[in-house]
């Protein structure tokens, strides 16, 4: 077989690729045996967006004052109607798909003045028409592709030390667009723990947001009930939306690692950013802190857009919108493009780098954090895809090294 690291990227990538296509390594039934061998009734976890959907949207037609604050502030509500017409069609036609269009960003749910909660029913109404497969597969079939790949036996790792109770969970998107980042990352809290444990996998957030519950529960828990019976009692996330999947349905400790990192480098003069928070961690203004403070440790100044912290706007990456409405999707980075005013956008995304990078200047924190003269002169490299599924490969490969002797397990593996 080819020595990967002694071929040029683009062709080594296109080598991966291929074997991923070969051999089928990301095939359903490559990761079927996540299934019972490790669900038990006890390690199985609740979800709660599976209640009654019908209650959900009584409860919004009931509780909802035709206001309009959320239809003002929502691209999707001022195109579709408030709360209380969705909740009206939603149970006239409980199968239809006016959900999707919904970004799941909860930016009306943090404007509403009587605690109403519209994302929650289009998660709920989203559960209603899961089941059609068929349509499901065609529709987002390269999304879900991603979500695979990133829990094949290829890509995915468990390296967890002798005494390991910590591990840092780097997400899917930043693995594969900046490796070096999770390299940097990982450098820096082992000096902290150093039993640090190492996960290279995927939470299912995609399979969650687009209502595929049996496969998100099947996926989520035998991830989440191996780290348990390993000892595992805290996970660091990069990722806002793995944060959000192991703080909403998990039950071990969840903390970013932002709130534990610090800015090794100070970038040279005088400059402004602004932020963007991503809605993954709207609610979460600890995390909102501890990002403003490592963009201070490099010297940098903050100048807040008007959409911020738990008021923030959606990338228009979000609910996967744009697999179904892109004109929609975009008009929320248009938004964003409008509020940033050309100043330089700082996120703690990889996925909303990415989405907001298309309209604007936008860099991932970490590379602020770790080369902030480079990533001021927009001069980082990040990979695309299908570049970034080689270096997920290459960076389990390295991961493993680093760790030695303890050999990490890919996630097939560790549930046999």
């Amino acid at each position: 077989m080819m020595n990967i690291f002694e071929t040029a990227p683009g062709s080594a990538a296109r080598a991966v690729y291929g074997e991923l296509l070969t051999k089928k390594i990301c095939r359903h039934s490559s990761l079927c045996i996540m299934k019972q061998q490790t669900i038990n009734k006890k390690s199985a976890l609740a979800l709660p967006m599976a209640n009654n959907f019908t209650d959900r949207a009584r409860a919004v037609a009931d509780t909802c004052v035709d206001c309009s604050i959320c239809v003002k502030q929502c691209r999707f509500l001022t195109r579709h109607g408030s709360p209380r017409r969705l909740a009206q069609l939603f149970l006239d036609n409980p199968t239809n798909n006016l959900a999707f269009h919904c970004s799941l960003c909860r930016l009306c749910t943090a404007v509403c003045p009587k605690d109403v909660d519209p994302a929650a029913l289009c998660m709920a109404q989203r559960c209603q028409v899961a089941h059609r497969q068929e349509e499901m597969q065609t529709r987002y079939r390269s999304l879900l592709a991603y979500e695979k790949w990133g829990s094949s036996s290829l890509l995915s790792s468990y390296a967890l030390p002798e005494g390991c109770d910590t591990i840092f969970f780097p997400g899917c998107a930043l693995p594969g667009s900046r490796p070096q980042r999770v390299l940097d990352v990982i450098d820096q809290l082992r000096r902290q723990i150093p039993n640090l444990g190492v996960v290279l996998d995927c939470c299912t957030k995609p399979s969650h947001d687009l209502g595929r519950l049996d496969y998100f529960q099947n996926m989520f828990s035998g991830l989440h009930g191996f780290l348990e019976e390993k000892g595992i009692r805290k996970v660091l996330v990069a990722c806002p939306n793995c944060h959000r999947m192991f703080s909403e349905y998990g039950r071990l400790e969840v903390q970013t690692i932002y709130e534990r990192l610090s800015a090794p480098h100070r970038a040279e003069g005088e400059a402004c950013v602004t932020v963007h928070d991503p809605c993954g961690v709207r609610f979460a203004t600890e995390i909102h802190s501890a990002a403003r403070r490592l963009i201070s440790e490099t010297g940098l100044s903050v100048q807040e857009m008007k959409h911020h912290g738990p008021k923030t706007l959606c990338c228009g990456e979000g609910g996967a919108v744009g697999y179904l409405d892109r004109d929609l999707a975009q008009t929320w980075t248009e938004l964003r493009r409008q509020e940033a005013q050309e100043r330089p956008v700082i996120t703690y995304c990889a996925g909303c780098s990415h989405f907001l990078g298309k309209r604007l200047t936008c860099h991932h924190l970490l590379d602020l954090v770790f080369a902030p003269q480079a990533t001021l002169a927009d001069r980082v490299r990040v990979s695309r895809s299908p570049l970034t599924y080689w270096q997920r490969w290459r960076l389990k490969k390295k991961i493993a090294a680093l760790l030695a002797p303890h050999r990490p397990l890919s996630r097939r593996e560790a549930q046999t």
